[in-house]
């Protein structure tokens, strides 16, 4: 057993909003045995000195996707690439993250068959044969034909093909019967929730944000399938309209809802103790007038951006003046790797978010979204040995968390990388 004694300048533990001066980490094993200013000292423990750092619990990125590489091939390699290269890119994204002080991560679905690749990773690191964040994950997304996640029709030109795929992707399809037999499948491979694409998106071209994608009836059934499987739901979704309609249906979480600007909404969401994870990063192009990084863009996603710019920008001012616990997300799928999850920071802080709010996302609001309370997103007995520092004022520098200083996994000490 490896015993640790981690001393720290500053100290966030995710449980309350402060940071404390001074304090000691005791680890033992791959666990967290005390906090304290001064913590016992076990024969043969090794001091780590991080004194002139701010220690943090392992950070959580609640919103990316594994299973593909460099953002700007992504739709090629979705059609093009054999399930094998996205299931390597789910164990190279994880250890990318992992480095960058991000020790847990939700994937939130892939868009093609990529060989139950995540699920496969998620296995592989947990019997000690790779190393990486940790994998919370739905394989795939449970998309409609022709919803914003069927991949296939990037290929709809050749009818043949394009068929191929889409009878051989795990999500797609129409009507409950269905979407049932989708959920009950996933479940059956190892999902730990499950992905809907209930509305349409910014990053496709067939359909907008506003638009819904499944029927009630295909709703209700996806929902009420996976509580009977104790599993729950998170759903990509962007207008109010469609977030009450999900509300009334017991959806858990609703990720993006970049247009979310209704105050009564979010008040009933929190009331009802449904999770939110904003992900701003995505729509920061428009929403900050950025020219050069809305260039990256696709054609279709600078158009759609353009059109609800206005939309964008009330509902962020919305959101950040509410009271509802954010989570913390990247849905990084353009501009940035999927691995680069310290530029969320960066989009909550210069959005007006407090960076306790923000930290809190990234900790124990996370460790809630994913089920995982009681062992990740805090620096507290009993604890997983997820730990992080760095060199930069989390309060005030809006790029912190892109320059990681230290980490720990399970009690394991690896060098990190950063990104600026």
């Amino acid at each position: 057993m490896k015993t640790y004694i981690i001393k720290c300048g500053k100290l966030y533990d995710g449980k309350t909003d402060v940071l404390q001066d001074k304090m000691e980490i005791l680890v033992e094993d791959n666990r967290i045995k005390e906090v304290d200013k001064h913590v016992a000292a076990p024969a043969g423990a090794e001091v780590i000195d991080l004194s002139d750092a701010t220690v943090t619990p392992g950070l959580i990125d609640a919103h990316v996707h594994f299973s593909f590489g460099d953002w700007r091939t992504r739709s090629h390699d979705a059609i093009y690439e054999a399930p094998i290269y996205k299931g390597m890119y789910a164990l190279y994204n994880a250890k990318k993250s992992m480095l960058r002080g991000f020790t847990t991560i939700r994937h939130c679905g892939c868009n093609c068959d990529d060989g139950y690749s995540v699920v496969v990773a998620k296995r592989l690191l947990n019997d000690g044969h790779f190393v990486g964040s940790r994998i919370v994950q739905a394989p795939h997304y449970v998309s409609t034909t022709r919803g914003h996640g069927d991949f296939s029709q990037l290929i709809m030109t050749n009818p043949k093909l394009s068929t191929y795929i889409w009878e051989n992707y795990p999500g797609f399809g129409s009507g409950p019967d269905m979407f049932r037999e989708v959920v009950r499948r996933q479940v059956k491979y190892g999902a730990d929730f499950i992905k809907m694409f209930a509305s349409g998106g910014f990053n496709s071209e067939a359909d907008g944000p506003e638009d819904y994608t499944f029927t009630d009836e295909e709703m209700q059934a996806i929902i009420e399938v996976s509580h009977q499987m104790h599993m729950k739901v998170a759903s990509h979704t962007y207008s109010p309209e469609l977030a009450y309609k999900q509300i009334g249906m017991g959806i858990d979480d609703i990720e993006h809802g970049a247009l979310f600007n209704d105050p009564k909404l979010l008040d009933l969401m929190k009331q009802k103790g449904v999770h939110f994870v904003p992900t701003f990063t995505p729509y920061e192009s428009v929403i900050k007038l950025d020219e050069d990084n809305l260039r990256k863009q696709t054609p279709g996603m600078q158009r759609k951006l353009r059109k609800y710019q206005e939309w964008l920008m009330d509902a962020r001012k919305v959101i950040v003046n509410s009271d509802i616990p954010l989570g913390y997300g990247t849905d990084f799928v353009a501009v940035h790797n999927p691995y680069e999850g310290g530029w969320e920071y960066n989009s909550m802080l210069t959005s007006g978010v407090d960076p306790f709010r923000a930290l809190a996302a990234a900790t124990r609001v996370n460790a809630d979204i994913l089920s995982m309370p009681n062992d990740i997103g805090a620096i507290a007995p009993g604890y997983y040995a997820d730990i992080a520092a760095w060199k930069r004022d989390l309060l005030t520098d809006p790029h912190a968390l892109l320059d990681c200083y230290f980490v720990m996994k399970d009690g394991v000490v690896y060098k990190t990388e950063q990104d600026i």
